[in-house]
């Protein structure tokens, strides 16, 4: 069966990497893309790189011009998602890779985004271990999808293991990744211009502010914590894309990297794109370019009492168009790896 497919903001990064991908999806056809200040343009004069796209246009995005698909991407700025999601029909299945509709707590919403709070739709990380099962089992027949944020993606699949195991103590978790600029989107903004990345790495979000920070503690409560707190500190360095996270939290008393290693191994032991690396092993962020997988390795600092998670993913493949796609690929009934890999490009 083929699907209709349209994908508003695909002028930006998010929605040229879904576009990238669905590309070689055999029941996917994309027949509508749409953007705001580029509508008008062909796709390709915007994104040079998808030359099969040829034939399309932008047009305005609008829920008229998006109406009467099978299937809908939001690839648009934060905020602007709900009010035009709310305009279409319940049958399509709309996936928002934006983050209107992460956050089940509108106290969350209020303090880390603001602006009108629009209810949780089906979290889009698949993998993602819960006390009991995984959130695959949420994303079937849904006609609504939640992707998620790249930083929460690279987090939490990385530490939800522990938790599920109750092999360690979730007030605790402290993470701090390396994260390539086309994360902040397509827009200019001075801090991302080549002249102030190149050569330089800069903290941001610092002291608990990132927007993705209250997201990763609603998904380690569903893993099983019954008290959460993570403190992330994301870094800007000069790749374009991927991130690095290294992720630490207390073991409880008695738990080995034996034991650990092995909680994290059953965790995703079915899993195509989510992969737990021999014990010694620790993952490159090159390793994940292009790719639909988040690559991870664990230690054990003894003298801290602390686990040692490091992951690592491509921000706008698993970390976004990646997993967005996955998702509506379960909630459809395809195959889930379909128009997908876990190949990268190298060098």
């Amino acid at each position: 069966m083929t699907y209709s497919v349209a994908i508003a903001g695909a002028s930006g990064y998010a929605g040229g990497e879904v576009l990238r991908l669905l590309a070689d999806h055999p029941e996917f056809e994309v027949r509508t893309v749409t953007a705001h200040s580029n509508a008008g343009q062909r796709l390709v004069d915007v994104q040079p790189h998808l030359r099969s796209y040829g034939n399309l246009v932008l047009q305005d995005t609008t829920a008229e011009i998006l109406s009467g698909h099978d299937v809908v991407f939001l690839a648009l700025p934060h905020g602007s998602s709900g009010a035009l999601a709310a305009q279409l029909s319940a049958e399509t299945l709309v996936i928002d890779c934006g983050a209107d509709h992460r956050l089940e707590d509108k106290e969350d919403w209020d303090a880390f985004y603001g602006g009108e709070f629009n209810s949780a739709w089906t979290y889009g990380i698949p993998e993602l271990p819960l006390s009991s099962g995984s959130q695959r089992d949420y994303l079937v027949g849904t006609k609504r999808i939640a992707a998620p944020g790249c930083n929460a993606s690279a987090i939490s699949l990385a530490i939800a293991p522990g938790v599920k195991a109750d092999l360690i103590e979730a007030v605790d978790i402290v993470s701090v990744l390396s994260v390539g600029p086309s994360g902040a989107g397509k827009s200019l903004k001075v801090n991302l211009l080549a002249s102030e990345i190149m050569g330089s790495a800069s903290a941001y979000s610092v002291g608990g502010t990132h927007r993705h920070t209250p997201e990763i503690e609603q998904n380690l409560r569903k893993a099983g914590a019954a008290e959460v707190s993570v403190s992330m500190t994301p870094v800007l360095v000069p790749m374009a894309r991927g991130i690095l996270a290294t992720t630490t939290a207390r073991v409880k008393p008695g738990v080995t990297l034996e034991k650990l290693h092995a909680a994290w191994s059953a965790a995703y032991a079915n899993e195509p794109f989510v992969q737990v690396l021999p014990l010694g092993e620790f993952p490159r962020t090159a390793d994940t370019l292009g790719a639909n997988t988040c690559l991870m390795g664990l230690a054990l600092d003894e003298n801290a009492g602390r686990v040692v998670v490091i992951s690592a993913l491509d921000n706008l493949t698993k970390g976004t168009a990646g997993a967005a796609i996955q998702s509506a690929n379960i909630a459809l009934g395809i195959e889930e790896t379909t128009g997908l890999t876990m190949n990268g490009v190298a060098p």
